[in-house]
């Protein structure tokens, strides 16, 4: 892992300077208890299935996980050379947090398991995802997801 304090002036000022999207205001509001949402994973360790294209640099893209995706079909294509692997070669829940998510659905914690996740790649500029995070926002209405873990890499 790289910390800031290590990096070089440009790449500093390229990582803190850089535009963010605007999207607005959005008022909060209450939801279900949690024992009766539908909750899905959003993770940033450019994880994707074996047969799915691995992520472009930079490229504003996901891949859809199926809940039902097979963990030995599941590959990282995280392009960043400082980003360690190993948490995610030992245990795929580190990057993708599933199996944890089936133990709350069992025990009724959380209501139901979405039937599709989400995967980026965490070393993408903001901006780029802004179309996606759309697209995504729908995906989630139509799966009626109204809750999601944020499995940042």
């Amino acid at each position: 892992m790289v910390y800031m304090r290590d990096m070089g002036e440009a790449a500093q000022s390229r990582i803190l300077g850089q535009e963010l999207p605007d999207y607005g205001v959005t008022e909060c509001r209450a939801g279900p208890p949690l024992s009766q949402r539908r909750i899905a994973i959003v993770t940033t360790s450019g994880l994707h299935k074996r047969a799915d294209k691995s992520f472009s640099l930079g490229a504003g893209e996901y891949r859809i996980i199926p809940d039902d995706a097979d963990a030995n079909d599941l590959i990282m294509s995280h392009i960043s050379s400082n980003f360690d692997r190993t948490g995610f070669q030992q245990d795929l829940n580190v990057v993708f947090p599933i199996e944890r998510l089936r133990e709350l659905a069992a025990d009724v914690t959380i209501g139901s398991i979405a039937s599709y996740h989400y995967a980026f790649m965490g070393a993408t500029p903001p901006d780029a995802h802004q179309a996606v995070a759309r697209d995504i926002a729908k995906l989630f209405m139509k799966d009626k997801v109204d809750g999601v873990v944020l499995a940042g890499v």
